[in-house]
């Protein structure tokens, strides 16, 4: 499958300052589409930036189309990391007739590089392209976990088309399904209906206030951890640090912490994908949600760069397994503590079909707390949850 035909290449007005200079920039080192009929040799690569210039399905938001040159602005003047990883800058998807052709020109692409083990990172665009990076999963049939940073759920009404305030709901109802887990992180409950926290529940999904997170964000680490998508509408981080949104509001993550929690995502072996969105450069105020999105994006490069290969598998000395009794489960339940990177998972007991199905998810990312829950004799909230989902 030839992959440039959806592209077209970056602006080469964003190449005009970077010469000079004893150390190179970002602009300077990636691999980047700049020239018609130039696109990037991908074999090697492990990073695929790409943008998407359309904003047909934004909520209000008209105008967000325009942020992936925008944030290159500002990402290719940054210094690049100690990283090894071979980026290339793929430029910009074209926009089609109408956006469901966008979404099948997104959802080809993902699901090229994703099938090639290349890591794509989508910058620009209504927060409903997460719509297209989901329908790259179904065509490759991947069950999947998603984790999406945003100040609601984006459920809408079942009946609308699909849109940056709809494209949950229509995820939901497709059919066959292949979405395991949902999990928002920093939603404000003003902005979210009591019906919709019920189906959340209902749905056994995991949703976790703004509140909550504030001055806990190693909460976010095992449940980014566990996700396969990750998408993260700018609008969740607060107008002080990121006005450039048409419906930003005064309260949400800070740019530091939405840079941390970027890290944390693109950390995760089991990430394949990830997606910025709603960035407006039309009510961005001296490019400083340009450039806020663009650390965010160095800090994805450096995550992906960090990634420790830790996932358990069995027989592996790599790793170290407790057994805790408790009185609901005798045999225990299995902790694993990798001994490379401190981090923990737990194995939620399921029937043997449910466990060659479920192969990627039944083995649960979780923190030191649970495993000092389970020794207190009480079932970790999060793997109870999972028990259900799995039973």
């Amino acid at each position: 499958m030839d992959i440039s035909i959806y592209f077209e290449p970056v602006a080469e007005s964003l190449f005009n300052e970077l010469a000079g200079g004893a150390h190179p920039r970002l602009g300077q080192i990636l691999n980047v589409f700049r020239e018609e009929n130039a696109f990037p040799e991908l074999e090697g690569v492990q990073i695929a930036l790409l943008g998407v210039n359309d904003d047909r399905g934004a909520v209000d938001n008209e105008g967000c189309s325009g942020a992936a040159n925008e944030v290159r602005h500002y990402l290719y003047r940054l210094f690049p990391g100690a990283w090894t990883a071979n980026i290339a800058d793929l430029g910009n998807i074209r926009r089609g007739h109408s956006v469901e052709d966008t979404y099948f020109a997104v959802s080809s692409t993902l699901e090229w590089l994703i099938s090639n083990r290349i890591f794509p990172v989508i910058l620009g665009g209504g927060h409903d392209m997460t719509f297209a990076m989901y329908k790259a999963y179904e065509k490759l049939e991947q069950i999947i976990n998603m984790a999406v940073v945003d100040p609601m759920f984006d459920l809408g009404e079942t009946s609308d088309n699909v849109n940056s305030n709809t494209y949950l709901s229509q995820i939901i109802m497709q059919r066959p399904n292949y979405l395991f887990n949902y999990t928002n992180l920093g939603y404000q409950t003003y902005f979210v209906d009591q019906p919709a926290l019920d189906l959340m529940k209902k749905l056994l999904f995991d949703t976790y206030r703004l509140g909550l997170l504030h001055g806990n964000l190693m909460e976010t680490e095992p449940l980014l951890r566990n996700a396969d998508l990750f998408s993260f509408d700018m609008g969740a981080i607060r107008a002080a640090d990121a006005p450039g949104n048409a419906n930003a509001s005064p309260n949400g993550f800070s740019g530091d912490e939405a840079c941390q929690i970027v890290r944390y995502a693109a950390m995760s072996d089991k990430l394949s994908s990830m997606g910025f969105f709603e960035l407006n450069p039309l009510s961005d105020r001296q490019g400083i949600t340009a450039h806020l999105l663009a650390q965010m994006v160095w800090y994805a490069f450096e995550g992906y760069n960090q990634r420790k290969n830790d996932f358990p598998v069995s027989e592996s000395d790599s790793f170290i397994r407790y057994i805790v009794p408790t009185s609901d489960f005798a045999d225990g339940i299995v902790f694993v503590k990798s001994r490379k990177t401190d981090r923990w998972w737990m194995e939620v007991v399921c029937k043997p079909e449910s466990r060659q199905k479920y192969a990627s998810h039944y083995i649960v990312p979780c923190t030191y707390q649970d495993y000092q829950t389970a020794c207190d004799n009480e079932i970790p909230d999060r793997w109870w949850q999972m028990y259900q989902k799995l039973m």
